[in-house]
């Protein structure tokens, strides 16, 4: 009696693969997404506090300058007078005599403070108050004989500014420098910088109206 032996496989665990298992890359790229939109979030409320600090900072910065500008007018309007207006007008009119006499006298001032600066004039071996008066000749005469004149606006502003600048210059240069000559030299510089920067600034609106106009 032959006797066959069958021998069966054995059958192996049949594992069934979770939902977990099965689509475990959707889990993965659900949470990559989910990542990738909260970082895009993040950036997104960066950028939005940045603007609004630009837009802080930008807003203080006009206000300062407005405030810089009122006190420079206030100030320099004490020593010369007011713009025409409806109610007085300012007889130093461009073309008038009086206009040339305040441009002479304001330029005239300049150079005379020089020659007392460089000692020149009244020569001296010690400091003396003529050095010291050709040293701010260009702040108690220059400025404020300028400025008497019916200028424009901008001219005005530019004035403004460098009555309350050269009084810095001619505190702190000393300081460093014990030099009539560079403080003189210093304000000239300023102030020939911030007509020529007037300039510059009143050109630009000019020359984009040629071209519209071209």
């Amino acid at each position: 009696m032959n006797i066959t032996l069958m021998f069966s496989r054995p059958l192996s665990p049949v594992i069934t693969p979770t939902p977990s298992t099965r689509y475990g890359y959707f889990h993965h790229s659900t949470t990559t997404i989910t990542r990738t939109s909260a970082t895009s979030n993040d950036e997104t409320l960066l950028e939005q506090e940045q603007e609004s600090n630009g837009n802080t900072s930008s807003s203080s910065v006009m206000i300062d300058k407005k405030q810089l500008k009122k006190v420079a007018q206030k100030t320099a309007a004490t020593f010369a007078p007011r713009p025409s207006t409806s109610a007085s007008k300012n007889p130093a009119v461009p073309g008038s005599a009086l206009y040339s006499v305040f441009e002479i006298q304001g330029y005239a001032s300049m150079l005379i403070g020089g020659a007392l600066s460089f000692n020149l004039i009244f020569p001296s071996d010690q400091p003396d108050l003529w050095r010291l008066m050709g040293m701010w000749s260009i702040w108690m005469f220059t400025i404020p004989s300028l400025r008497a004149r019916d200028c424009s606006k901008d001219e005005k502003e530019a004035l403004n500014y460098l009555f309350l600048l050269i009084p810095l210059l001619n505190v702190l240069i000393p300081f460093f420098f014990k030099s009539f000559p560079l403080v003189w030299s210093a304000d000239v510089i300023a102030f020939f910088a911030m007509l020529d920067g007037l300039r510059e600034r009143t050109r630009e609106p000019n020359c984009i109206a040629n071209v519209g106009g071209g």
